[in-house]
């Protein structure tokens, strides 16, 4: 151990006498480190933010709605409509046992929305109490979204979209416990959605739609058929499989043939997360690749004063042979050496590069391009390739100096 350290002593006395050529070497190190960690740490929070944008419809979700026949089947001739009825999700979540979720919407348009003289005629949608979890939608503090005894009951309660809200009562009211008017019909509203991002939908912003009992809005308009189905599969991974036995089940209930995709719209969320999961790979493959390179030019630069190091200290090498030092004391002193400027490079590299981040994390960008973060994957690869350049820097050199022989070197 004493040996160690007195080596260790010996290297840090090297790099002390060049602080130049030290401050040179370190220099590519700590920016390759920099741009890495940086760049990548940019991959992280843009794909945090996508995956955010993406999943404010809602986590893995399908959305179906009924189409029309295409081909004739057992009798019954092409285009036929289709319509769902309530019915239809019971009979889904029966015969489909990979199924999580399943909630009918009703859809309607052009009725008006009124509180006082404040009036609005948004998306009125007719819902049961698993929608919320399936399309992310979660009630501000004090609020709460629908339950059963509401499905049941029929009760003329109303969840609130926030923009809505903020349009019939304004920003500063609170509007939990008070009525607004859907058509000329009094409704309770007992939540307001908390603000989420969505770059997607289907009807409406969810910010701007007012949500209702299906049991209710069946009653109150008269509405017998459903618009859509929305559903959730336990494994999406699944998704594409679990799609051939949806259009079973119907087509064993409506007489259609289980093979024509016209019956059936369906738009599968899943697919954006595919979409999200290749893009992020290649973003980062190609970031990562960038810091790389940058990395690798450092290491050869290290490598080459390496190679200048055992030069000069050629008479050295030789005298340490001379006295008894072996082979492999010599190998590992320059090794030691390369890890040393390597570890200290990085060092000062990760300091900066975090700092830098919180640095521009501050800035009011992450609604743009999502805030950038450096995650342990990130750093774990980094550190990995700075100990292959490490070992390599220093390997080669130090080859060179444990196979010079002895005499020459004393007559250096």
């Amino acid at each position: 151990m004493g040996h160690f350290f007195d080596t260790l002593r010996e290297i840090l006395h090297y790099l002390k006498q060049y602080k130049s050529r030290t401050f040179m070497t370190m220099f590519g190190i700590i920016w390759g480190t920099v741009t890495i960690v940086v760049l990548l740490a940019f991959g992280v929070g843009l794909e945090a933010f996508m995956s955010r944008e993406m999943h404010g419809i809602g986590e893995s979700i399908v959305i179906m709605w009924p189409g029309r026949t295409s081909v004739a089947y057992e009798g019954y001739g092409r285009d036929r409509n289709l319509r769902f009825t309530l019915e239809d999700v019971d009979l889904l979540k029966r015969e489909v046992g990979e199924i999580a979720l399943a909630s009918p919407e009703y859809s309607r348009w052009g009725i008006p929305v009124r509180v006082a003289d404040k009036k609005q005629q948004p998306n009125i949608a007719g819902v049961i109490p698993e929608y919320g979890e399936m399309r992310n939608i979660w009630p501000q503090h004090g609020g709460r979204w629908l339950n059963e005894r509401d499905l049941k009951e029929r009760r003329r309660v109303v969840f609130l979209g926030d923009e809505l809200k903020d349009f019939l009562f304004g920003e500063d009211v609170e509007a939990v416990g008070q009525y607004v008017h859907i058509s000329e019909t009094p409704f309770l509203v007992v939540g307001v959605l908390k603000h989420k991002t969505q770059n997607s939908s289907y009807n409406a912003r969810d910010k701007d739609r007012a949500y209702i009992p299906a049991t209710t809005h069946q009653a109150v308009f008269g509405q017998r058929y459903i618009n859509n189905i929305v559903y959730k599969v336990r494994d999406p991974r699944r998704s594409e499989a679990v799609q051939k036995q949806v259009y079973a089940t119907f087509a064993k209930k409506y007489r259609f043939d289980p093979e024509d995709t016209e019956t059936l719209w369906i738009w599968d969320t899943t697919e954006m997360d595919k979409m999200l999961f290749y893009f992020s790979l290649g973003f980062n493959l190609f970031m990562g690749l960038i810091g790389m390179i940058t990395l690798v030019v450092g290491g050869i630069g290290l490598a080459n004063i390496m190679y200048v190091v055992v030069q000069e200290r050629t008479r050295e090498i030789g005298i340490r042979r001379a006295i008894g030092a072996k082979r492999r004391h010599i190998m590992m002193q320059f090794i030691l050496e390369a890890f040393i400027i390597i570890g200290l490079s990085a060092g000062i590299g990760f300091s900066f590069a975090y700092g830098l981040i919180k640095l521009i994390g501050a800035l009011p960008i992450d609604r743009y391009v999502g805030t950038p973060a450096v995650s342990w994957p990130v750093a774990g690869a980094a550190v990995t390739i700075l100990g292959f350049i490490g070992f390599f820097a220093g390997f080669f050199p130090s080859r060179k100096a444990a196979k010079l022989d002895v005499v020459e070197c004393l007559r250096y």
